[in-house]
């Protein structure tokens, strides 16, 4: 071969190499429907366990679907606007001994890490209440809402579960009757 067609033949191949590699897509925005959303937590208090949830501020949710681990969350909870399940109990929760939203009216959780699939996720990240930061890991599903179209990513449904040990947040007020360890069932509706 001559150097010519030697230089041509390199030069095609580079270009061929680009047009198969697809450019690499990077994480896309997706808007939280706060309203339809649930953030739920589960304590137990005395014999039983009881429920509880916790209104969203706002949220910062970039996905990649295609590389998982670019993904990145960003959220704030109202401490303020959470209910315990009943009276008595909330105003516990939210009291100095345990969330002391006087103080801390916001709970803040920050992705650090996020790897599996786009079914099967681990989400770790940090997770700051009454001002206390600390690591955490969550098991996340990503689904397409029933009855929509499979290509379809524009509205998607995101479950969180895991728990917290109320104490590592320096939340431990009321322990003779409250269990230490919170657990998570978070459901989000996302959309483009």
């Amino acid at each position: 071969m001559s150097r010519v067609s030697l230089g041509m033949f390199r030069c095609v191949a580079l270009v061929l190499c680009l047009i198969a590699t697809p450019p690499a897509a990077a994480p896309e925005a997706y808007r939280l429907d706060a309203e339809s959303s649930t953030v739920g937590f589960t304590y137990d208090f005395g014999q039983g366990g009881n429920r509880g949830t916790m209104p969203v501020k706002s949220a910062d949710i970039r996905l990649d679907l295609r590389d998982v681990g670019a993904s990145q969350v960003d959220v704030t909870l109202d401490a303020t606007g959470a209910r315990a399940g009943f009276f008595f109990a909330t105003q516990a929760m939210k009291g100095p001994e345990v969330l002391d939203t006087a103080r801390f009216p916001e709970i803040t959780f920050r992705s650090t890490a996020i790897s599996g699939t786009l079914q099967a996720a681990t989400v770790s990240g940090d997770l700051t209440v009454r001002g206390v930061t600390r690591p955490v890991t969550l098991q996340a599903g990503l689904y397409r809402l029933r009855g929509r179209d499979p290509a379809s990513r524009d509205r998607l449904t995101v479950l969180l579960t895991g728990q917290i040990d109320r104490r590592d947040f320096g939340a431990d007020g009321f322990a003779n009757y409250v269990g230490d360890m919170i657990g998570l069932r978070i459901i989000a509706h996302i959309e483009k």
